[in-house]
Order: structure tokens, then C-alpha cells, then sequence
């Protein structure tokens, strides 16, 4: 059965029971917009039926839909309780991480150059159609939709996992064929997947082993061996580099958190050295303190002049982390914004026309 609706049946299976208290722990992290609306409606059914329920989540938004007290734990311990009613997300946001979040919108990109990607009129049928766009060096270009518009579908191509029917693709000005990740690869392009636990990293594996999976090739030696110093510091840059927060690189990955995983799928592609990195829902499933690390991460790539394509479904995320917002429906491009010229509404309401 779908996640959502597996999540139903547990709460039948505790009513069942005659549970008086239900404990719900991030039961929204693998759901679409639509199943967490139809949830948190769950859950207020529950209050109607005087059955208390413990809402544990990072997602401030449904926190402050759903709850009505909100205790907030930081390094083990209780910060404090406090009336929903009392508190907006920035001042939750504040209190989880010790520091204020004000999100603020980018500055417009200086490098007016050539695109280093442009896309003219590619189509794959069933997925998307006639898509048009240009990606300059430095720039973070956004792309959202709700899910079935595309989007990941589109950045698959791009990536040599799922090829246009008709179109052109160019990099750097040439027209190329991506026909395979490995091409894709050559031609300077890495992409941070939206299922980092299934497709991003080998959980079981070491963390040092994800970061050097990409560039094995690179780093053998005259026998066809893996040069062991080598590697060393290449693990040792990138952890080092991203602030991975980890005792050893040689522990499993599946051992740390859900930020410094995602730290770890940005290593494993930045050490392929592209010029351009698709990140498809970088921040899901990750708490607001590691977002504004992978935020940061991303700015001072884009510093560097990789190209970034930022793929989510976070209305907030695009506007304050992009320099430029396309909104793709049912396969197409439906709408182009900046930035600075656009409210979270009119965002909206271009999602859900």
C-alpha cells in the first residue's frame, strides 16, 4: 500500500486497541502535500473523539497547523512548552536551533555570461513536453511543481537516466546526447537524487566508501588499484569541507543524521568536480538547522560558479533560496518568476492552477 495509507492503518490498528493516546513520530516525512493534509485531518478526528495525540516533527508548518502546545527539545533537552497561538515559525525556529533564521530573498545573479545548459523544446511523452530553459554559471535556478508535474522526470534526463524523445540538450554551448549517467558525468553534471536513503547513498557502506563511489577511476593508480593516500584525502577534503559531522569515515553512513547524510550525497558529487549539480528535494526529511547548513553549502557553491538546479515542492524554500522560480504543470513550464517580484500566494496559486 502507498506510505499514506499504511499510515492510516496504524491508526486504526491503535483505535483498535482503544488507545487513548496516539505518539505519532515524523509521520508526515514520506508524504505528498495532499496525504499530509488528509493526516493532519486524521488527527483532528482523533481530538473529536477526546483521544490525545503527540505530534512529533521538524516540519514547522504542520506543527503550527496541528498543535495546540509545542515543546521544543534542542540537544536532549527541554527548551520549553509554549501555546501554539503565541509563537509564528521563525520565533519555533529560533528557539530549535539556538540562533535566529530570517529568511531573506537572494540578491539577482551578477553573472549575466553565457549559459553553461540550455534546453530547447525536449519532450519525453508522458512526461514532460516542450521544456525550455537556460542555467547560467553560479546561478540557482528553481524549479516546483506538485508531484505528477515533472519535474523529477525532467531532471532525470538531464542526467542521462531517462532520455528525451526529441529536443536538444547544450553544455557549454554544445549540443550533447545523455544517453547514460556516465555521460552525464563526463559533461560535468551530478545530481543529488530525492530519495537520498534508496538511490543517493549505499547505507550499509562506509562513509568514506559514498564519497569516493563516483570517482573510483580517478583515483587508481598504474596497477589499477585505488591509491590509499589518495582517497584519504579526498575523504578528508570533503568531510572537512561540508563540516560532515561524524568520529570516524569509516562508519556506516546509515549511522548519521538526515543533514550530514545529505552532506555526504553532496560530497560523493562535488567530487566529480561539476560545473553543474541538479539537487532534487535537497532538504526533505531534514531538520531546520540542517536545512540552513545545506542552504549555506549550496550558496558558497553557487559562489564558486556551479550551476545549481534546486528542484522542491517548498513554496518557501524556492522563493528564498533561488534566484530564479519556474513552476512546471502536468509537464510543462507554465510560469517563470523572480524572486523579488512574486508573493508565496501568487506562488501558490501558480502551483495549483
Amino acid at each position: 500500500m502507498p506510505i499514506a495509507v499504511r499510515q492510516l492503518v496504524a491508526i486504526c490498528r491503535a483505535l483498535a486497541a482503544q488507545a487513548r493516546l496516539v505518539v505519532m513520530d515524523e509521520p508526515t516525512a514520506s508524504l505528498t502535500h495532499t496525504e499530509i493534509d488528509a493526516l493532519l485531518e486524521t488527527v483532528n478526528g482523533l481530538k473529536a473523539h477526546r483521544i490525545a495525540t503527540v505530534f512529533v516533527s521538524h516540519k514547522l508548518e504542520e506543527v503550527m497547523r496541528i498543535a495546540e502546545r509545542v515543546t521544543v527539545l534542542r540537544d536532549g533537552s527541554r527548551v520549553g512548552t509554549y501555546p501554539a497561538g503565541d509563537i509564528d515559525r521563525y520565533r519555533l525556529a529560533e528557539l530549535m536551533t539556538g540562533h535566529k533564521l530570517e529568511p531573506s530573498l537572494k540578491p539577482r545573479l551578477a553573472n549575466e555570461g553565457a549559459p553553461i545548459l540550455e534546453v530547447r523544446g525536449l519532450t519525453r511523452r508522458g512526461h514532460y513536453e516542450g521544456i525550455d530553459l537556460a542555467l547560467r554559471p553560479g546561478e540557482i535556478l528553481g524549479i516546483i511543481g506538485r508531484l505528477g508535474s515533472g519535474r523529477t522526470e525532467l531532471a532525470l534526463s538531464l542526467f542521462g537516466m531517462n532520455p528525451p524523445d526529441s529536443g536538444e540538450i547544450r553544455v557549454a554551448g554544445k549540443s550533447v546526447r545523455l544517453r547514460t549517467n556516465r555521460t552525464a558525468i563526463r559533461r560535468g553534471i551530478g545530481y543529488v537524487s530525492e530519495d537520498r536513503l534508496s538511490l543517493g547513498l549505499v547505507m550499509p557502506q562506509s562513509i568514506a566508501d559514498n564519497i569516493v563511489v563516483s570517482i573510483l577511476r580517478k583515483l587508481t593508480g598504474i596497477l589499477g588499484l585505488i591509491d590509499g593516500d589518495r582517497r584519504r584525502k579526498t575523504v578528508s577534503r570533503w568531510i572537512h569541507e561540508l563540516n560532515v559531522k561524524t568520529s570516524a569515515p569509516d562508519r556506516p553512513v546509515q549511522e548519521l543524521s538526515g543533514g550530514n547524510q545529505q552532506r555526504v550525497v553532496l560530497a560523493k558529487w562535488l567530487a566529480t568536480d561539476p560545473r553543474i549539480l541538479i539537487l532534487d528535494s535537497p532538504t526533505v526529511g531534514i531538520d531546520v538547522g540542517a536545512k540552513a547548513g545545506i542552504y549555506q553549502t549550496v550558496d558558497a557553491l553557487s559562489r564558486r560558479g556551479i550551476a545549481i538546479i534546486l528542484i522542491s515542492d517548498e513554496v518557501e524554500e524556492v522563493l528564498h533560496q533561488t534566484h530564479r522560480i519556474l513552476v512546471m504543470l502536468s509537464g510543462r513550464i507554465t510560469a517563470a518568476f523572480d524572486p523579488g517580484e512574486v508573493t508565496e500566494r501568487e506562488l501558490r496559486e501558480a502551483i495549483n492552477a
